[in-house]
Formats: C-alpha cells, sequence, structure tokens
C-alpha cells in the first residue's frame, strides 16, 4: 500500500493511499519487476477476483509475454506488469527497461505540473509551489468545489502568466453534466485553457462527440479509453468522437501494446496525444517515462507523481525546473 503525504482529492473523492502489486521474474540469476499499477474504482480490472487473476498469471508464466497479453485482455494493468517484469529480466539492468539519451542523463521530459483539488487556498499555494518550480504546463484538477472558486483560480494564474508563460490544462474526471458542459466550458475559455480532459462522464458518446466539434477549447479524452478492447472497437469510438487529444495511461489501457494500437489510430486520424502516469510507485513511473521518451513527443507529459507517497521507492527520476530527469548518481532502493 502507498501512502499519500497528503489526502488527494479528485472529483471521484478523496484519495488516501494507494494499492500496488508486483510482480518479480527471477532466471539465470537474474530479475525483472513489473508493476501492476490497478486504480480501485477507475480500473476496468478492478474486479472480485484480481488477486487469483494475478496468480493464475504467475502459475502461467511459461506462456510467455505474447500469449499472456492476449490471455489477459480484460486486465489491462496486469498485461502492463507482465510486459515490464519481461522486458526488465531481459535488460542489462532491472531498471533500464529502455536506454536513450534520457536514461543516460542527456536529456529531460518536459511535464504538467499536478495541481490537486481542495480548498481554494491548498489550491492556490499549490499552483504558487509549481510555478516557482519552473513548470510552464500546469494542469488543473477541476470539479469538486465551487465552480466560480475555480475560475477565480484560473484568473489568479492568468493575472500573473500569460498563455505564452504557462499552458493550462484542465481536468474534470467526468464532473460536469451534459446539459451544463458546454457553458462552463465556454466560462473556462476566458482564460486560455489549452485542454480540458473528460468534461463529461464516459459512456456518453453522442455528448461528447457534440462536445468536440469545434469547441471553445480542446477536448482531450481520458476515462473514455478505459475499457475499450481490439483495435476496431478503439478506431470506433475514436471515429464516433473525434477528440482533439486522447490521454494514455499505460496501467489503464493495456501496456505499451495497448498504448501503442490508441497511438496509431490517433495519428492516423489526425488526434494528438500525451501520455500520463497513473499514481504508480516510482517502479512503474520508471517504465513508462523511459518508453514515453522513445516516443518522440514533445508535448508535455504526465509524468510527475513520483513524490506523492511518504514510502514510494529511491530511484533516480528526479523533477527539475518543470521536467523529469534520470540522475544516474542517484541509486534505486527497491526491496521485495
Amino acid at each position: 500500500m502507498l501512502n499519500f503525504k497528503r489526502p488527494s482529492g479528485t472529483s471521484r473523492g478523496v484519495l488516501t493511499e494507494k494499492e500496488t502489486w508486483f510482480i518479480i521474474l527471477e532466471k539465470d540469476g537474474k530479475r525483472g519487476v513489473g508493476e501492476c499499477g490497478i486504480l480501485r474504482s477507475l480500473s476496468v480490472d478492478d474486479k472480485p477476483d484480481y488477486e487469483e487473476k494475478l496468480q493464475w498469471t504467475c502459475n502461467n508464466i511459461h506462456l510467455g509475454e505474447e500469449q499472456l497479453w492476449q490471455e489477459l485482455i480484460e486486465f489491462p494493468s496486469i498485461q502492463f506488469g507482465v510486459e515490464m517484469a519481461f522486458r526488465s529480466l531481459k535488460s542489462e539492468s532491472p531498471y533500464l527497461l529502455f536506454p536513450s539519451e534520457f536514461t543516460r542523463g542527456e536529456q529531460n521530459i518536459p511535464i504538467n505540473g499536478l495541481v490537486w483539488m481542495g480548498e481554494e487556498s491548498f489550491m492556490k499555494q499549490q499552483i504558487e509551489e509549481k510555478l516557482q518550480q519552473g513548470f510552464n504546463c500546469i494542469k488543473l484538477k477541476i470539479g469538486a468545489i465551487d465552480f466560480k472558486k475555480e475560475l477565480d483560480l484560473l484568473a489568479f494564474i492568468r493575472s500573473n502568466f500569460d498563455a505564452k508563460i504557462i499552458e493550462i490544462r484542465v481536468d474534470a474526471n467526468g464532473a460536469f453534466s451534459k446539459s451544463e458542459a458546454l457553458n462552463k466550458i465556454h466560462k473556462l475559455s476566458d482564460f486560455k485553457i489549452h485542454s480540458i480532459e473528460q468534461p463529461i462522464q464516459k459512456g456518453q458518446a453522442d455528448s461528447m462527440s457534440d462536445l468536440c466539434i469545434t469547441p471553445p477549447i480542446a477536448v482531450a479524452l481520458d476515462e473514455e479509453l478505459i475499457g475499450v478492447f481490439g483495435i476496431e472497437n478503439k478506431r470506433a469510438l475514436l471515429q464516433k468522437i473525434k477528440p482533439q487529444y486522447i490521454i494514455l495511461k499505460p496501467s489503464l489501457v493495456g501496456g505499451f501494446k495497448g498504448t501503442e494500437e490508441w497511438i496509431a489510430i490517433a495519428e492516423e486520424l489526425g488526434i494528438g496525444w500525451w501520455a500520463t502516469s497513473a499514481l504508480e510507485s516510482n517502479i512503474g513511473l520508471n517504465a513508462i517515462a523511459q518508453w514515453t521518451f522513445l516516443q518522440n513527443n514533445e508535448m508535455p507529459q504526465g509524468l510527475g507523481t513520483g513524490g506523492l507517497y511518504t514510502n514510494n521507492f529511491d530511484s533516480p527520476l528526479e523533477v527539475v525546473n518543470g521536467e523529469l530527469g534520470y540522475n544516474d548518481k542517484l541509486n534505486w532502493q527497491f526491496d521485495l
């Protein structure tokens, strides 16, 4: 159980801890580690038999990565853990899954600074901290406090920094109703917002499609992608809604292979994307960051969650001036 340093609010409630599971592979004196980053209440594989499925996976590890990925299609977080564990086992080091200029400490990944929901004073404090830390892209979770107060927070940012200096993304986590969404998006657009994630709850494709027709703010799908299996179903969803962006969390959409399927379809349809971690420990964040760097996407990514927990694993990952870097002078501390 990963314990939050302080309760973290979303429109679905307040998080105080996060369950996570690890798959450890051992062969010929080498070790591989994969993280199954389930998010209870959000992951499609939040099922009563989750632990049983993990045990089945371990009992059938001889099937290999490809066949297991197919067998685990409805358990995307386990797909991710399996992919990661096999990649880790094959690698020169268990933590060096995708060697690159990033893992050599030569280049960093621009990321957004995440501002959690909470009282207005707490959100304002977080915004000020993110600006001091050198972020030029800030993501605010909205939808949990009074909308007028949220607009005031945006006004506070814009009174000090224009859109050329600070890019603002907002994430509603499906908090708006169908009837109010467009009006609220218009009000948000006064503050030159880059994009809004998941303005209404998933599963309302017609309404979401309407919001994506020449919106005042670009619309990004997030939760909408969870639980959509198979390339044809993925393509049908994106063709139907035609969002401006999609946001990809490997733990929630089938690991790297599942994420790459979404990217291929999005690029074919002219839809932008970026990658985001889903509250994994530094083990999972490390794998996602290394993979993300190789995708050559220059937009700020959503990869800065490693510092949320009191009991995370020490790692070379560090956030410097609004970017995620890999400091090889820092050591891994993973004891399982």
